[in-house]
């Protein structure tokens, strides 16, 4: 059986890869995995796309291309983003041709667009795995043509019995076996996700001679390359007394062991609320400040998840000043029990058996097609 993997949320693709290995070995299944994605970070930038540098360190067969995408803001890159969205279907429809999968697996967003209607056109099944609780433009298009659906949260109003379906969110193996680590420092882990948040760093770099008075702070940068952030905080930091630049981890992205690893020991989490950074940190039941994009509702009402259960606190993007971060977290630090105490009830909003869930039903979806056809 050949699945092809597609999506902007790299995470949750990681995860079900190493899943259908695992499933591959113990029941003798023929799996070959093909992920189609980016090679660029986002449009404009250099940086390579991680998915174009994690994938193949998997040993999955990674095969780019150029998706377009309608974008919110109006740039020098709008045009050819635009442009490029006719040509990722042709090159979609041209892989899918060549490569002949029995199922494709889509996570979402623009980059599985031009995939998953190349997918349609060929009559190849397709499940899509939905994050969040909004919809964007190219989700809504990617779940009207979907054979499944697989959602992230248990919405019994919207399941229906051969088309949408409760699975959850995949989270990575690492993960689920994280164990918390004592320690009397006070850790704080700041993430703008794979590819960063120049907003947060720039918050961030300001405010980091106080944060480093206090806390002992990690901080993922992300990947992008167009502002230079990691450069612009590496430089930040130098400048700092010593006792303060020990106290300061910076890196552009960590893999899933080193993740677990920061989980394993820190004591808040800052940054944005993507539905796998929300699953993740329910499911450890780690504290968190978050800081959803400002367009959409995707990321603020994953945020309001937690929140509600009182693990969370939110911070606009629009109020996000060091002055309005520094006395969140100084909040949040002197309430930390009160907020560890909520961990229980946050976990209970996770599926701990969703990656294989959702393995099985990708699988399932594929072989029922298979007889259907011979049927015909």
């Amino acid at each position: 059986m050949k699945i092809v993997v597609t999506g902007g949320h790299l995470t949750p693709a990681l995860a079900t890869i190493e899943e259908f290995k695992k499933i591959s070995e113990e029941e003798g299944l023929y799996l070959e995995i093909i992920y189609i994605g980016r090679s660029k970070s986002a449009e404009g930038d250099k940086a390579p796309s991680a998915e174009s540098v994690i994938v193949p360190q998997t040993g999955v067969k990674f095969i780019p291309i150029n998706p377009g995408r309608l974008q919110r803001k109006f740039t020098i890159y709008t045009i050819g983003a635009l442009a490029k969205i006719p040509l990722g279907i042709i090159q979609s429809y041209l892989i899918l041709q060549r490569e002949k999968p029995d199922v494709i697996l889509s996570f979402g967003s623009y980059v599985a667009l031009p995939v998953v209607l190349a997918a349609k056109s060929l009559r190849i099944p397709i499940l899509t795995h939905e994050q969040s609780f909004s919809l964007g433009l190219a989700n809504r298009i990617i779940e009207k043509i979907s054979d499944r659906i697989a959602l992230s949260w248990n919405r019994p109003s919207l399941i229906k019995e051969g088309k949408v379906i409760f699975t959850g969110i995949p989270i990575r193996e690492e993960i689920l076996q994280v164990r918390k680590v004592k320690h009397k420092k006070k850790i704080i882990y700041l993430t703008g996700g794979n590819q960063g948040s120049h907003v947060i760093n720039i918050c961030v770099g300001e405010a980091l001679e106080e944060l480093l008075k206090k806390y002992y702070v990690i901080h993922q940068c992300g990947t992008l390359e167009f502002y230079n952030d990691y450069e612009m905080l590496k430089d930040k930091s130098s400048k700092l007394p010593k006792d303060l630049v020990k106290k300061y981890q910076l890196a552009k992205w960590y893999n899933t062991k080193e993740l677990a690893e920061i989980y394993a020991k820190v004591d808040v989490v800052v940054g944005r609320s993507g539905a796998n950074t929300v699953s993740e940190l329910a499911f450890l039941g780690i504290p968190a400040i978050f800081i959803p994009l400002s367009w959409g509702e995707e990321q603020k009402l994953n945020a309001k998840l937690l929140e509600n259960l009182g693990l969370a606190a939110i911070l606009p993007q629009r109020e996000l000043t060091p002055k309005r971060l520094l006395g969140a977290l100084d909040f949040l630090i002197e309430n930390l029990d009160k907020f560890n105490s909520k961990s229980k009830e946050a976990k209970k909003l996770v599926r701990k058996d969703s990656t294989r869930v959702l393995v099985q039903e990708v699988i399932k979806l594929a072989q029922n097609v298979k007889v259907k056809d011979k049927a015909d």
